[in-house]
């Protein structure tokens, strides 16, 4: 592995990252790596895939390619993917990376995407129906469970009770 980003050059915080689903790796500092496991946001650091996308490894091209399809509220990185080529193997590894568009994404109020089984925090109180009291600002909702058909309903327990919580009033902890 080198002791430089793959991407942007970064000397700095230097980790390994492996390109699913082969298991080949490159080397990423932790702005890269950030932006690869989360959701990108335009910003001058990603200007550094003008380069990356031409590379001669594939593993840094799948990344490159990956990033700028996560970027694609950027003019620049929309315009860049229409120039870009990659062998045909190396778009079959790309796009098999990506995610499922069908699939259902559950996430806070500022946007952190929720699994099953974390923890999450009220940032409102919310009067529970049925119940006969309100889950208080602050309480922490441990284990929590993701409804399958919607996107904006978790299900947690809050003072012993199960209950539907809608996904704008938690945040991830």
């Amino acid at each position: 592995m080198s002791d430089q980003c793959a991407l942007c050059g970064a000397v700095d915080g230097i980790a390994p990252h492996v390109v699913a689903p082969k298991t080949e790796e490159i080397a990423l500092c932790a702005t890269c790596l950030a932006g690869v496991e989360g959701t990108p946001e335009d910003a001058p650091h990603w200007q550094c895939l003008h380069e990356a996308i031409w590379s001669t490894e594939p593993a840094v091209q799948v990344v490159a390619w990956r990033l700028l399809n996560a970027l694609t509220s950027a003019p620049w990185a929309r315009d860049l993917l229409d120039i870009a080529y990659l062998e045909p193997d190396v778009m079959a590894w790309a796009e098999a990376g990506l995610p499922d568009p069908d699939a259902l994404t559950h996430r806070d109020s500022n946007g952190a995407v929720l699994a099953g089984g974390d923890t999450v925090v009220l940032i409102k109180d919310l009067p529970v129906k049925g119940a006969g009291f309100t889950a208080k600002r602050g309480t922490a909702v441990r284990n929590i469970s993701l409804v399958a058909d919607n996107a904006e309903h978790i299900e947690g327990r809050v003072e012993g009770q199960r209950i539907v919580i809608l996904t704008k009033f938690v945040k991830k902890s």
